[in-house]
């Protein structure tokens, strides 16, 4: 009887060492999977999603830069009118690309908060870089409203046309994606669902909206500048 009662300890034991690992098991794994998107790569040491953002933004250079380079290539190539110098209104897209510019400044105090722990400073800088790019994407569209209304500039209208409109379009729509993003992270940190421990998060975001931000400047000054320069 002694033996058997040995034995029955022994048995309950296992099953309480069983019980421990699976919860030990199912605390662990729930956890890491939640922060899956904090690993960091095993050789770059860079957080997967930071890295994956990285190489999103490479291949959008490829993009862009292609982009820019079909305009000038077709540049001098139309042969029918408006052409650049009649169209362009540098009073108004300087104002437009300074609202831009402020909203990087913003963007940049909206990661610096977030890795401060200063949720609701991050809210309001989002929130404010996503009203900095609703402002720039509507002198966009007036002024594509206003090359198209009283300048007669339509995309099929000239070489001129079609590669100016393609090339500034997809960079108003990529502001217009920035926007929506910055107010849906800034949604999930008034949630609770982004914590400080996530601030990359926000980071992430912020190297996309740099990067719209840079490709503008490009276009702004090869663009518009040069061709009033002449």
């Amino acid at each position: 009887m002694s033996a058997i009662a040995h034995a029955d300890d022994g048995h309950g034991h296992g099953h309480d060492d069983h019980g421990h690992g699976h919860d030990g098991h199912d605390g662990h794994g729930h956890d890491d999977h939640g922060h899956g998107d904090l690993v960091e790569n095993n050789y770059m040491k860079v957080p997967n999603i930071k890295l994956a953002m990285w190489t999103f933004l490479g291949s959008e250079c490829m993009f862009f830069g292609s982009l820019i380079a079909t305009y000038f290539f077709y540049l001098d190539k139309s042969i029918s009118g408006p052409l650049p110098a009649e169209v362009f209104s540098i009073e108004i897209t300087s104002i437009s690309t300074f609202v831009l510019l402020m909203s990087s400044y913003t963007m940049a105090l909206a990661v610096d908060a977030m890795k401060s722990a200063k949720l609701g400073k991050a809210k309001l800088m989002l929130v404010l870089t996503a009203i900095c790019g609703t402002i720039f994407v509507s002198f966009q569209v007036y002024e594509f409203w206003h090359f198209f209304v009283e300048k007669k500039l339509a995309l099929q209208t000239s070489l001129f046309g079609s590669t100016f409109y393609t090339m500034t379009g997809f960079h108003g729509a990529h502001v217009t994606v920035g926007v929506i993003w910055l107010l849906m992270v800034a949604g999930l940190i008034h949630k609770g669902n982004i914590k400080p421990q996530r601030a990359v998060v926000v980071e992430s975001a912020g190297l996309y909206w740099h990067f719209v931000d840079i490709v503008w400047i490009i276009i702004f000054t090869f663009v518009y500048l040069f061709e009033f320069a002449k």
